[in-house]
């Protein structure tokens, strides 16, 4: 199975609710690396590399709405080439 990276924009009601801690979470689970941010327009921009069907998976749970406390209106994602190459999954501020 091939690797790939996509790059997301999760907005609705996503920061301030363990929306990033979550998806690391759900990430670590399915062996992908990247990381998860806040960004100053409200949304949560999310950045996953892994086996293509994995990064499908974690991309199917952002857009069912993450974790229950949130409130995901949009999902917007395009594929990425990342400048590093992640180690894990990690938390950015």
């Amino acid at each position: 199975m091939s690797n790939v990276c996509i790059i997301a924009w999760v907005h609705g009601r996503v920061q301030g609710v363990g929306f990033r801690y979550s998806t690391q979470h759900e990430a670590k689970r399915l062996g992908l690396t990247g990381y998860a941010r806040n960004l100053d327009d409200g949304s949560v921009e999310v950045v996953a590399c892994g086996e293509q069907d994995k990064v499908e998976q974690l991309l199917a749970w952002l857009n069912a709405g993450g974790p229950r406390s949130a409130r995901v209106e949009k999902v917007l994602h395009e594929p990425h080439r990342p400048e590093r190459e992640w180690t894990n999954f990690g938390i950015r501020h």
